[in-house]
């Protein structure tokens, strides 16, 4: 049996070597995206002006919003297969790859017919110099393909990599399209060769992630049988797991079409540099979470109580003290960088300390409960988290669009800051009540002390400004400011969270003393 053939063959990973694989290779890629991400917005901003950055900026993130067709179907296939993988059920597993592949291609239409939509009416909407109605309405096709390419070949494989605890792969394929994609864009750009067929171009990098995944795929899960009955019932949580997505989507999203609607589109291309900070703040973050929901999921699954209450608990001090040390650098270091980073790109103004003040009170905000929200999806909590996941997209868009015409970003950035304080304190209860039973105070305890020590960095550079001429001054002066911030939080850490402490050294000397077992 094919099955059996591959349980011999394959790697017997645990989860902390699962952990790890997928730490060191989503560090990898994490560093090739901020790098990567710094350099191409420049070339943008440089060879074709804020308004193009804008344009595209605003285009990629309506094709963002069409990816809600998949109706939460990635969510509930993952959860889906953390049971049928711990048990090595083959037939189990292929049932769900198969009804996973079945309404990804379903969805995959749906996506087809709504970016052909978006670029016949988009066009009429937003004026760009320099691009006529048939060159925008080319751009939309062009920005939506690898979203379509994305829908009928990588969902169903994306699906079983992240359930399997196997998101190094994922992330292998991706830093060899990234650099690929961005070769072809700078290289293009600098010869000034039109936007559209650079974009077109471009699009040719992404058929070597999908051969990749597919290849990898083929080999090592060579006990998927696609010709087995699909099991629809078991993906019968993507309709709750569509919320989610949508919280996703409000969160990342709404900011730039509210910003489309109610500004222009050099105020858009002035939220996309302080976001692309943003996102390279996250995609640093997302090195330590990626692939912990699946491990979590396992542990849930098999009923390990105990394990899950101590693993939990010095996840989240980790989890705080890491985005405690990253914002409050953040905080100081933010606007010397945007400086340095439009120096020279005088069509609009980029430099506003209150907006960079804002962004990153909301990213703050935002990861306060990254930990609480990859438990609601390693436990497929989906439906239960339904109202309150409406209710904190409802705040982010109707705050966002009463707040746009007098505050313009300022205002849908206030928003959303409301819309993730409200989801915060939501989840803070829930999470204790019905995941890990632990006491809601530990969690309160843990978020003041973030707080107090991110209040202890910043204060003093409320008097004394960092200013920085070059980018080696930049650099040299954020590693003096992490040094001090990693004193207070080893400090006040220290204090308040001493048990979380032991256990994560503890965790580290069993690591060190043996490859193999449990976690």
């Amino acid at each position: 049996m094919k099955g059996h053939r591959h349980l011999k063959t394959k790697k017997n990973l645990n989860r902390t070597d699962k952990f790890l694989y997928n730490t060191f290779f989503a560090a990898s890629y994490q560093i090739v995206v901020l790098l990567i991400g710094f350099i191409t917005p420049r070339i943008m901003l440089q060879y074709y002006g804020s308004e193009i950055n804008g344009l595209i900026t605003s285009i990629t993130q309506f094709i963002t919003y069409f990816n809600l067709v998949e109706a939460g179907l990635s969510g509930a296939a993952v959860y889906a297969l953390y049971k049928p993988l711990a048990d090595n059920n083959y037939r189990e597993i292929s049932a769900i790859v198969v009804a996973t592949k079945r309404f990804y291609m379903i969805s995959g239409y749906a996506f087809l017919t709504l970016v052909m939509g978006l670029a016949i009416m988009y066009p009429m909407t937003v004026k760009v110099s320099g691009l006529s109605y048939w060159q925008v309405f080319l751009l939309v096709l062009i920005l939506g393909s690898s979203g379509v390419m994305e829908f009928f070949t990588l969902g169903k494989y994306r699906a079983l990599l992240t359930a399997d605890q196997k998101l190094y792969v994922i992330s292998i394929s991706s830093i060899l399209y990234i650099i690929s994609n961005t070769i072809i864009l700078v290289g293009m750009a600098i010869l000034q060769i039109n936007i559209v067929i650079v974009k077109a171009v471009a699009l040719s990098s992404i058929l070597l992630r999908c051969l990749v995944l597919y290849l990898y795929s083929k080999r090592n899960y060579t006990y998927v049988d696609y010709k087995v009955s699909p099991n629809n019932q078991a993906l019968n949580k993507r309709w709750d797991a569509l919320f989610l997505q949508i919280l996703g989507a409000v969160h990342t999203g709404a900011p730039v079409i509210i910003a489309t609607i109610f500004t222009d589109l050099k105020t858009v291309s002035i939220y996309s540099v302080y976001n692309m900070i943003i996102g390279g703040i996250a995609g640093i973050l997302g090195i330590f979470t990626n692939g912990l929901s699946a491990s979590f999921g396992d542990i849930i699954a098999k009923k390990q109580t105990e394990i899950l209450q101590k693993t939990y608990q010095e996840f989240e001090f980790a989890y705080y003290s890491l985005i405690t040390l990253i914002y409050s650098v953040s905080f100081v270091m933010i606007m010397s960088f945007i400086g340095l980073y439009t120096a020279g790109i005088t069509d609009v103004n980029y430099y506003e300390p209150y907006l960079g003040m804002l962004f990153i009170l909301n990213a703050l905000l935002y990861n306060l409960k990254t930990p609480q929200g990859m438990l609601v999806m390693s436990a497929g909590h989906y439906k239960e988290t339904k109202l309150q996941t409406t209710i904190q997209g409802m705040i982010a868009v109707v705050g966002g669009i009463i707040l746009a015409p007098k505050f313009g970003l300022a205002g849908i950035l206030w928003g959303s800051i409301l819309s993730n304080l409200y989801r915060d304190i939501d989840l803070f209860f829930y999470i204790p009540k019905n995941i890990t039973k632990l006491p809601v105070i530990k969690t309160f305890k843990k978020v003041l002390c973030s707080f107090a020590e991110i209040l202890i960095i910043c204060l003093p550079f409320f008097h004394f400004k960092v200013v920085c001429d070059n980018y080696f001054q930049w650099v040299g002066n954020a590693i003096i400011i992490v040094i001090y911030a990693c004193l207070v939080i080893l400090i006040v850490g220290g204090v308040c969270n001493q048990k979380e402490i032991t256990g994560i050294w503890k965790r580290i000397k069993e690591m060190r003393k043996r490859r193999h077992g449990a976690v």
